[in-house]
């Protein structure tokens, strides 16, 4: 039986910003792929069906009681890694990257459920109080093998995007639940003394994103193009944006990715500053309200769980926006509830879900 009181401190709130955010993802999606030529139904008649399948998986994870969660959060994070072993040895190869296996119609990208995953393992870990002084490296140990083996899995396919998000919730993780500050300087010194062993190990096209990013001119028409390409789209919006279906860049094909990764830029050409900074705005609002949910929780297992997915989103969000408008390298990396995408709509949701579930029973605990 599901507690009536639940129902009685819903978070409207929080669930209202959601579906602001994914509306206006729908509408943009709709715009820039509507007179594109694809094989089977629309894209964004298929990211409804996502978003009616995610809404429905979000409830169901709302409803659960998140105390429940630390039984089998191991378990997941188990599940998770299984598939991405099964990604490597039988999934779909495209634009030389292996991380979808088919499932019935459907494509399905695994890498997306183990930021959910982790972040489970990782509330589950600690939870245990870690003293007056902080965790240790030595406590670190179990964590960072949650860490990286999913990581080594990832880049593996390659998908340098998903590997990058998975070590900055970690990080971000490891901030909240208060580790030492000697441990934290120390990890920032072995971070920053294996960046050049990273580079030898990054793909050649992953070097010239790199490279271009410091200076475009480079290559306009290779590594560049893209970046090139999405300031043209964003600068030229203006103040108020082209129009609703009137992008030219994106129109004319001029804008890759212009569904998924750039988004945003397709967003920032037809609705201009104006546009861009509404959007923002309901960002910054999304982030806010799941940290007070953070805040707010109970227990210590809730509180990291809500600040995990709310770093996985913060993170989306900011290196998203940041790639587009030339402040980063080019990665990919999708922006939460605007970009095209069943299996990220679907982990994206899962979080908001968790979200919901802790900011729920505040009260009731």
């Amino acid at each position: 039986m599901i507690d009536r009181r639940l129902f009685i401190h819903f978070d409207w709130v929080l669930l209202g910003i959601v579906l602001f955010i994914t509306s206006i993802g729908i509408l943009n999606l709709y715009s820039v792929t509507s007179n594109g030529e694809t094989t089977g139904a629309p894209l964004y008649l298929k990211q409804i069906i996502w978003l009616a399948i995610s809404l429905g998986a979000m409830l169901v994870i709302a409803f659960v009681e998140y105390r429940r969660f630390t039984d089998f959060a191991y378990i997941v994070y188990t599940t998770a890694i299984i598939l991405l072993v099964l990604v490597l040895g039988y999934g779909i190869i495209t634009s030389g990257a292996q991380r979808w296996v088919k499932l019935g119609g459907l494509n399905f990208q695994p890498s997306e459920f183990v930021k959910i995953s982790l972040i489970m393992a990782l509330a589950k870990f600690f939870q245990r109080y870690p003293g007056r002084e902080g965790y240790s490296l030595r406590h670190l140990l179990y964590p960072f093998f949650l860490l990286f083996l999913p990581m080594a899995l990832i880049l593996k396919q390659p998908d340098l995007g998903t590997a990058i998000i998975l070590l900055l919730v970690f990080l971000s993780v490891l901030i909240f639940v208060k580790v030492r500050w000697s441990s934290l300087i120390t990890l920032g010194v072995i971070g920053a003394s294996i960046l050049p062993l990273v580079w030898r190990f990054l793909k050649d096209y992953q070097k010239r994103r790199i490279i271009t990013f410091f200076n475009p001119d480079l290559d306009p028409l290779g590594a560049s193009y893209h970046l090139i390409q999405s300031k043209i789209a964003v600068g030229s919006g203006g103040i108020l944006g082209k129009g609703f279906m009137k992008g030219t860049q994106s129109k004319l094909g001029f804008l890759p990715e212009q569904h998924t990764d750039f988004i945003f830029s397709a967003l920032g050409e037809e609705w201009g500053l104006v546009g861009c900074f509404f959007v923002i705005g309901l960002y910054f609002l999304l982030i806010l309200w799941g940290l007070r949910v953070a805040v707010e929780s109970k227990d210590r297992f809730g509180a990291i769980l809500s600040f995990g997915v709310v770093a996985m989103l913060f993170w989306h969000i900011f290196i998203n926006i940041a790639m587009v408008l030339g402040l980063m390298p080019v990665v990919g990396i999708p922006l939460p509830l605007l970009s095209y995408g069943g299996s990220f709509l679907l982990s994206t949701l899962i979080g908001i879900g968790l979200l919901l579930n802790v900011s729920m029973r505040r009260y009731l605990f």
